[in-house]
């Protein structure tokens, strides 16, 4: 018998944040992001260290999904963000470097953790409640009357990732595409319980980008199917094509093993009787006139050969994910049973043909009408194409959360330096009760805002990348960046053009001044202006939704690392 080691007593770490470890992690994982941030964010590339799949991003989904955390301190930070990015797609960078942010800043204050939360919650509804005012500065209206606001919005998206390697053209022709594929989700009649469709991406690796394109209704992959023969199929009365959706194996294997035992008569062959009970479906299939059999799973080739002479076709592995898109496109109801065709489980296109795009050859399933759609998505490589699917699927979602709440944010780091300049200018002015009512000081409350403020300038100052010089203009409060190795000159209006987002030009004097790490922006004299924004000036634009889940999500992790006394670790 081997000897039992005794139970090793659980590890206490007290105080956490003030542990070198933990504040070497924060600042490495921190720099990570902050420098993988935006258009010109640097390219990470990630791996197990004993081979298989390398992965290439500056995505956060795909940063945070591969990177190995061990510290309790940033599992915590990483969960909090992807479970924001499984919600909204979006922001994932923007919030993990604010919480980052956020905690470095507020750690450094001579101020109790109790008291800087209370604090920043309510500085977090002050940034709130101006988002969601008519009279914020930095808030777009999305009007879905006209593209060009959805337009910039999805070129945004697309553009913030370098890895895709997109060119201008390939640029705007992914952003018609993807525009294209989500007005096809949207349903014709509107009832009380509309429900967006779904874009399904066909992937064709190897090809130029400007090869991809979107069709209505449903492709499905076909080896068998040979191009340029005229595809015989089988139509109903009404000119319609009947179809039958199988999610059950119809490959004459007998039943699963793993379901238990079964009991066969001496002399009876389980093969032989699982095929029969095939064709005896088959013969079902073609008395009740179904054009078009598709299986999730493998299909036996003896009754692919007998639905073929009945002018049946017949598709087999279609795959678990496109069950449930299929059952949309045609209305038919899975079948679960080769044993029992239930009533009512059938389901209907208006046309069926042929497409073949590179070397591979598809089945165009064209519904009467559909929400569902098809994204035949090209790149040069995998690794590119792997990015480029994040990212059409990210603008997908955000335009959807747009529909919802048909609003957007100011990008460019436009957005963080505006709230950073407006709380400043807020804080500033508020009444004792105030610090009254949240039990601290004016001064205390001053640091906070200060290291809340430096916390959202941060997240804009990670845009730079090539040692641009960041402004801030005091008038709009915008962001600017100046071309790195640009002359002395003494007015920065012969230097900076348009600011982050490009609605304010240089025209007028703005008095612009240094972003600086540490000491702050200036205090505005008033609060920020409300620029006139023109649609065509808009460079950058932001989903509402997901920045300001992010917003939120950033403080209240951060609130909740601060508020951490112990970490307790079990040894055993």
């Amino acid at each position: 018998m081997s000897r039992l080691e005794a139970k090793k007593p659980p590890l206490f770490i007290s105080e956490p944040l003030t542990r070198d470890a933990v504040s070497q992690s924060l600042s490495l994982l921190s720099g990570i992001l902050k420098s993988s941030y935006g258009p010109a964010g640097r390219l990470k590339q990630l791996h197990n260290g004993v081979g298989g799949c390398v992965c290439t991003t500056s995505q956060s989904s795909a940063l945070l999904g591969h990177l190995s955390v061990s510290q309790p301190v940033l599992r915590v930070l990483t969960a909090s963000v992807r479970n924001h990015v499984s919600r909204f797609s979006d922001c994932g960078l923007f919030t993990a470097i604010l919480c980052c942010g956020f905690i470095e800043n507020f750690r450094s204050l001579n101020v109790a953790p109790f008291t800087v939360i209370k604090i920043s919650k309510h500085l977090l509804s002050l940034c709130m409640d101006h988002l969601k005012s008519e009279a914020c500065g930095c808030r777009v209206s999305v009007d879905f009357s006209s593209v060009e606001t959805l337009v910039c919005l999805v070129r945004s998206i697309l553009t913030s990732k370098p890895a895709c390697m997109l060119n201008k053209t390939e640029v705007d022709h992914l952003t018609s595409l993807v525009l294209k594929a989500f007005i096809f989700t949207v349903p014709c009649h509107v009832g009380t319980n509309a429900v967006l469709g779904k874009c399904v991406v066909i992937p064709v690796k190897g090809r130029r980008v400007v090869d991809s394109a979107v069709l209505p209704g449903l492709l499905i992959e076909a080896p068998e199917i040979q191009l340029g023969k005229p595809l015989a199929v089988k139509r109903t009365g009404s000119n319609m094509i009947k179809i039958a959706l199988f999610s059950v194996s119809m490959s004459g294997d007998g039943s699963n093993p793993e379901e238990g035992t079964v009991a066969v008569r001496h002399g009876v062959s389980l093969e032989v009787s699982e095929l029969n009970q095939l064709l005896n479906v088959g013969k079902q299939l073609v008395k009740d006139e179904v054009g078009l059999v598709l299986c999730q799973k493998v299909m036996h080739p003896s009754l692919k050969q007998y639905l073929k002479e009945h002018g049946v076709v017949a598709v087999d592995r279609a795959g678990l994910s496109l069950m449930e898109p299929l059952g949309h496109v045609t209305g038919s109801q899975p079948i679960a049973s080769i044993h029992s065709l239930p009533p009512g489980c059938y389901g209907s296109l208006k046309d069926l043909c042929v497409e073949s795009f590179a070397s591979k050859h598809f089945l165009h399933l064209i519904p009467e009408d559909t929400v569902i759609c098809s994204l035949i998505l090209c790149n040069r490589s995998e690794t590119a194409w792997d990015e480029l699917k994040r990212v059409c699927e990210t603008a997908e979602h955000v335009l959807q959360l747009t529909v919802k709440e048909p609003l957007a944010l100011l990008g460019g780091g436009c957005t963080e330096t505006h709230l950073a300049s407006y709380i400043r200018h807020k804080s500033s002015s508020l009444p004792a009760s105030t610090f009254k009512d949240l039990g601290c000081s004016q001064t205390q409350y001053q640091l906070v805002a200060d290291g809340f403020c430096r916390s959202l300038e941060s997240v804009a100052r990670s845009l730079s990348h090539d040692g641009e010089e960041v402004l801030t203009d005091v008038v709009y409060g915008h962001c600017w960046f100046v071309p790195p190795g640009s002359p002395c000159v003494s007015r920065w209006s012969d230097l900076v053009s348009k600011c982050g987002c490009g609605v304010n030009g240089n025209t007028e004097d703005l008095s612009w001044s240094f972003l600086q790490g540490q000491s702050g922006s200036p205090v505005l004299q008033g609060c920020p202006k409300e620029p006139s924004v023109k649609v065509a000036d808009l460079q950058t634009l932001d989903c509402f939704a997901a920045k300001c889940s992010g917003l939120q999500v950033a403080l209240e992790t951060a609130n909740l690392i601060l508020d951490l006394s112990y970490i307790i670790e079990d040894q055993n």
